[in-house]
């Protein structure tokens, strides 16, 4: 059965139901498998998951009875995604259509789904052609995400990849400069950003990683004036795409 109501996703409970679901090619986010569980139909479902290169994640049996209370889920819940996950050629491609230089928002684990969404919505009112988030780690494109982006993901491209940093390598080979976002960083101010530019958003608690800030070009900062050290992902995130909006158009 699919679960409506759920906090933050559309759950698919139960092994038929997730089996169906996978048949119709409705779009998945993430399989959720209960550890050890791998006999009978289970198996089957892993297997297609990993065929349609959706991630499989192992969890404790509570979590899943708590995500699932008073249904039987037999070890199996399915995460849907709000819509189909591009690809970074048709960030590219976006970009081409409207004969501009590509502008793309990289998410470094963003794991709040407010934020992912929120991150989304602006970078589609900013004018950018796409958002590149890391398949293992960070929210994905589920309910939550979609609700907060107020339709957002339904016009800008968000491609999911397996490694970001390779990705990035992509990125600079197809004649893009990456710009991350961290405090100890040049003032946004003072940065020309009219080119094709990639901009890398950090997570909430850690910032960029190590791997991600190596293969950045430039590091930006936005100064603070305050007593408090740091913005929101989101809030940060929207400062810097208008800046990169600002010398475009300028």
């Amino acid at each position: 059965m699919i679960e409506k109501n759920q906090k933050d996703s559309d759950l698919i409970i139960g092994r038929n139901a997730v089996t169906e679901a996978l048949r119709s090619g409705r779009p998945i986010d993430k399989l959720l498998v209960a550890r050890g569980e791998r006999g009978g139909s289970v198996g089957k479902i892993i297997s297609m998951c990993r065929d349609k290169n959706i991630v499989v994640k192992e969890v404790d049996l509570k979590k899943l009875d708590f995500m699932c209370p008073h249904t039987s889920h037999q070890g199996v819940v399915a995460v849907a995604a709000a819509c189909e996950y591009s690809s970074v050629d048709d960030i590219f491609a976006l970009a081409q259509e409207r004969d501009e230089k590509p502008f793309i928002i990289i998410c470094n684990d963003i794991e709040d789904p407010h934020n992912l969404g929120a991150i989304i919505r602006t970078a589609e009112c900013a004018g950018a052609h796409g958002v590149i988030i890391p398949k293992r780690h960070g929210a994905g494109l589920t309910y939550i995400v979609g609700k907060t982006s107020a339709g957002a993901i339904e016009h800008l491209p968000v491609a999911r990849v397996s490694n970001l940093a390779s990705t990035m390598k992509e990125l600079k080979d197809r004649g893009v400069w990456i710009y991350g976002a961290d405090m100890d960083g040049e003032a946004y101010s003072k940065v020309d950003f009219s080119g094709a530019v990639a901009l890398v958003i950090g997570s909430e608690g850690n910032g960029m990683s190590h791997l991600v800030r190596e293969n950045c070009d430039f590091i930006v900062s936005i100064p603070m004036k305050g007593k408090i050290s740091s913005l929101n992902a989101s809030v940060a995130a929207g400062i810097l795409m208008y800046e990169v909006a600002r010398n475009r158009n300028s």
